[in-house]
C-alpha cells in the first residue's frame, strides 16, 4: 500500500470513527428526554409589533404536570418518545396520552406546516441535513404538529438542539385567539443535571395570500425536572395495555405520510375532533376501525 492510499484509508477511518462517536453523543442526549419529570411550562408575551390599540396580549401562562417518557423505537438513527401525562391524586389518578416526539438522523423528509391545517411535503436535498437530526412533534391523536432539523451541539459541558419551525397554534391559544394562524417557533432542547429544558422564543403571524404580519413575540420556558420513575409506575403500566391500539394508529399515520404528498386535515368531522374520538370514545379501537377514522379527517 502506497503513502497516498494509506492516508485515504486512514483518513476515511477517523472521519467515520468521528461520525460514530458523535451520533453516539446525539442519541445519549436525545434518550436523557425519558424518564419521569415533574414540569412546569412557562409563556408571557414580550413583545408587540402589530400597531393596533385593540390587540390584547395573550394572558401570562403557567402548568404544572407530572409527565411519563418512554423510548418507543430506540434504533440507531430513529428514537421515538412518547409522553404521558398523570393526572390527579392517590386512588384518582388517571393517564392521559400526550405528545409525541420522534427524533431521526439524517432525515430528508419533512412536513412543513402552513396554514388553515395544511402541511407541505418538503424534500431536502442530502447536504442540507448532513450530521443533523429531524425533530417530528406529533398531536396527541398522533396527527402531525411541526417539525424541523437541526445539529446537536456538544461543547463546553453543554448538549443543546435548535431549529426554527412553523407550526399551528399552540393547544393553550388555539381556542382563545383568532387573530393569528401560524406560529414560528424558535425551539432549544438543552440537557441539564436535573433533566432537560425547552426554550421558546416564539413569533406569532398573521398569514394570507397578500401579506404575512408579524403580531407579537413570545418567550416559553418548559422545565423537566427528573425524579424517580415510581412516580410514574402507573403510566408505564397504562402503555403497557394500550401500546397495540396506538402503535397502530401510528402505523396507520406512517403510511399516510410515506405517500409523501401535501397533507390538510379536517379539524372536526359530525362536530368533534380526532382526538376526541381515540382518547375519549371506545369505538375506535380496533385497526380497522381507527383507519376509516382518520381517513374521513383527510381531504383530498
Amino acid at each position: 500500500m502506497n503513502i497516498r492510499v494509506f492516508i485515504l484509508v486512514l483518513t476515511s477511518f477517523v472521519s467515520n470513527l468521528f461520525s460514530q462517536s458523535r451520533i453516539n453523543k446525539d442519541r445519549n442526549s436525545i434518550l436523557k428526554m425519558c424518564g419521569c419529570f415533574e414540569i412546569e411550562f412557562k409563556f408571557t408575551e414580550t413583545f408587540q409589533h402589530i400597531d393596533d390599540e385593540n390587540y390584547k396580549p395573550s394572558k401570562d401562562y403557567r402548568s404544572y404536570a407530572l409527565e411519563f417518557a418512554l423510548p418507543i423505537i430506540n434504533e440507531k438513527k430513529k428514537i421515538s418518545i412518547q409522553h404521558l401525562l398523570v393526572v390527579g391524586y392517590g386512588k384518582e389518578k388517571m393517564i392521559v396520552k400526550h405528545w409525541r416526539q420522534d427524533w431521526i438522523y439524517q432525515n430528508r423528509d419533512l412536513y412543513d406546516y402552513s396554514t388553515n391545517n395544511k402541511w407541505e411535503y418538503l424534500n431536502l436535498p442530502k447536504i442540507d441535513v448532513k450530521g443533523q437530526w429531524t425533530q417530528k412533534v406529533y398531536q396527541v391523536d398522533d396527527s402531525p404538529r411541526y417539525e424541523g432539523t437541526g445539529t446537536w451541539i456538544h461543547v463546553d459541558g453543554k448538549s443543546y438542539w435548535e431549529n426554527v419551525s412553523n407550526a399551528p397554534l399552540p393547544r393553550r391559544e388555539r381556542t382563545k385567539r383568532k387573530d393569528y394562524n401560524l406560529m414560528i417557533r424558535n425551539n432549544r432542547h438543552q440537557i441539564t443535571d436535573q433533566g432537560w429544558i425547552h426554550i421558546q422564543d416564539n413569533k406569532k403571524i398573521l398569514k394570507n395570500d397578500n401579506e404575512t404580519i408579524l403580531l407579537a413575540e413570545e418567550k416559553g420556558i418548559n422545565t423537566y425536572k427528573k425524579v424517580s420513575n415510581k412516580k410514574c409506575s402507573l403510566a408505564e403500566s397504562w402503555w403497557n395495555e394500550n401500546k397495540d391500539k396506538w402503535t397502530s394508529v401510528r402505523n396507520t399515520w406512517e403510511k399516510i405520510y410515506d405517500k409523501k404528498k401535501d397533507l390538510q386535515l379536517n379539524e372536526k368531522v359530525d362536530g368533534m375532533r380526532l382526538y376526541e374520538y381515540l382518547l375519549f370514545t371506545t369505538d375506535y379501537e380496533t385497526k380497522e376501525n381507527h383507519q376509516s377514522l382518520i381517513n374521513k379527517f383527510i381531504l383530498d
